[in-house]
């Protein structure tokens, strides 16, 4: 699919691989594009992008991405002034690492992890992102059904691309119990939305980041990175952002690509 003069939505758009796709889109001439976040800085990137091209195509919108109303509210402001959405890159995550069972070796006591932080990363890195890609294809069947478009025809040229970001930690990672549960879940997710979506000429994919240099990652600590991570990684260091990005454009551009793509950077987890 040719990405200029598309419509997107990214999330997670203030920093990390939601940031650099914003910016890989950009370059690559999208029409227009809406940033999502939580953090007010995401309104700074959008006026860093939109500087010196003398109009207002990349959107701001702050908020949670769990919440229906506001992720609705974002797809109809695009839709009403760009046209139906494209391209959904639902990148918000969060990560709440911890075992999936630690024993108290003082008391012989065993804490498993909390239910209630299982459950929020799931919401945010599993259910968020399935929901922000079932509104562009909700509104890619009414703008066909609008246009008296019934079932897409390959001579059409395909009309929208889902990118779902996933992770090596979906291959399972110590302290990740809810994080790879998430990630992989959006496997499934993928794979059955393809079959659906393209009835309406809609794709599906799902790309598998190594670890890259983001706030998330570097949260982490230096410590853990140069221990864990850097040596178990063949390139010898961290993926930036910008590589990834690439990537991600090139799942979008590039139709006979489906499922997954790994851009891991050869990352396997060591043996503890």
């Amino acid at each position: 699919m040719d990405i200029k003069g598309k419509v997107a939505v990214i999330t997670g758009a203030a920093s990390g691989i939601g940031r650099a796709a914003a910016q890989e889109l950009k370059n690559q001439g999208v029409g227009a594009i809406a940033l999502v976040d939580m953090a007010d800085t995401v309104r700074h990137v959008a006026e860093e992008l939109n500087a010196g091209t003398g109009n207002d195509c990349v959107r701001a919108f702050q908020g949670d991405t769990t919440d229906e109303m506001f992720r609705k509210s974002v797809f109809d402001t695009m839709r009403r002034e760009y046209g139906a959405v494209n391209i959904c890159v639902p990148a918000a995550g969060i990560t709440r690492d911890a075992l999936a069972v630690r024993l108290n070796k003082e008391k012989g006591k065993a804490n498993i992890y909390p239910i209630e932080n299982f459950r929020h990363v799931l919401e945010v890195n599993l259910i968020a992102p399935i929901y922000w890609a079932l509104e562009l294809v909700a509104q890619m069947a009414e703008d066909r059904f609008t246009r008296g478009l019934k079932k897409w025809d390959p001579n059409e040229g395909m009309q929208g691309v889902i990118v779902f970001i996933g992770s090596v930690s979906s291959q399972g990672n110590k302290g990740q119990i809810s994080y790879a549960t998430g990630k992989v879940g959006l496997e499934g997710a993928a794979a059955t939305l393809m079959k659906e979506a393209m009835y309406y000429g809609v794709r599906c994919a799902v790309i598998h980041p190594g670890f890259t240099d983001t706030p998330m990652v570097r949260a982490l600590g230096e410590d853990y990175i140069n221990t864990h991570v850097i040596p178990a990684t063949q390139i010898g260091r961290l993926i930036r952002p910008e590589e990834i990005a690439d990537a991600i454009c090139f799942l979008i551009r590039n139709s006979a690509v489906s499922g997954h793509l790994w851009a891991d950077a050869g990352w396997h987890p060591m043996p503890t």
